[in-house]
């Protein structure tokens, strides 16, 4: 879960941002005040959305003290019309630059477009994945068991490669929701992430062996079974299954 410092003055712009962005799966924290962003721990911040009016000091002169320090990525907001902020906020080192009033859909598109331009190499996934006899190629989104090709429907794939980036743990119904449908859990998510599971078991072997690799954990999510977790997958056989 990425996340997310939004520094704005206005209270209320940022706690509806705030929950816009969470409802996206992002943690966010707000701050008032520029000097109050300086001040703050940084260490786990993903982005920053800085804007350029506020008290003490504006988001200028943070972004400024922000970039002798750190390479956090920025996005500033403003309220003024006009090229020569934009232009300022970019020559300081703002990694985008969105005008108020802000369309919260817009700036969360942004957000993750400079997210994925910003992400360190040493983040970005592994084209291939091999767990077992199952390889899946993330650049050509085909997954293969054995020599045999799936036939999967890109939700499909995107539930079997989340839960084989994390084989060996627990992977919740609300994060799977997050990854494949861009929203958080509810009723209708859980009957849907429920009904992609039962259909990439039915594709990877049949039931049956398929339940193997991909188990139920109760109320909570599935985890697939990678070689080195087989005892957990032996301790939490009598866990009762929901799907």
């Amino acid at each position: 879960m990425h996340k997310i410092l939004i520094v704005d003055d206005d209270v209320e712009l940022a706690e509806l941002l705030r929950e816009y962005m969470e409802l996206d799966g992002f943690a966010v924290t707000c701050l008032h005040d520029g000097a109050d962003c300086l001040k703050a721990d940084l260490s786990g911040c993903d982005l920053i959305v800085l804007d350029v009016m506020l008290p003490s000091m504006n988001g200028f002169e943070v972004l400024k003290a922000l970039r002798r320090k750190a390479r956090l990525p920025v996005i500033m907001l403003t309220a003024r019309d006009g090229d020569v902020d934009r232009i300022v906020g970019l020559e300081l080192g703002a990694d985008d630059y969105v005008p108020k009033p802000v369309n919260p859909r817009e700036l969360v598109a942004r957000i993750k477009a400079v997210l994925r331009r910003t992400r360190p190499a040493e983040d970005i996934p592994e084209t291939e994945l091999r767990i077992a006899d199952v390889r899946l190629d993330a650049a050509s989104r085909n997954v293969w068991v054995g020599e045999c090709q799936l036939d999967l429907t890109t939700a499909e794939f995107d539930l079997l490669q989340v839960l084989l980036r994390n084989a060996g743990r627990i992977v919740a119904r609300e994060e799977l929701s997050a990854a494949i449908f861009g929203r958080k859990r509810s009723a209708s998510a859980d009957r849907n992430v429920d009904t992609l599971v039962s259909k990439v078991r039915r594709k990877l072997g049949g039931d049956e062996g398929a339940e193997r690799r991909i188990k139920t954990i109760r109320n909570v999510g599935y985890l697939y079974v990678a070689p080195a977790s087989a005892d957990f997958a032996k301790d939490h056989s009598g866990v009762r299954r929901d799907g």
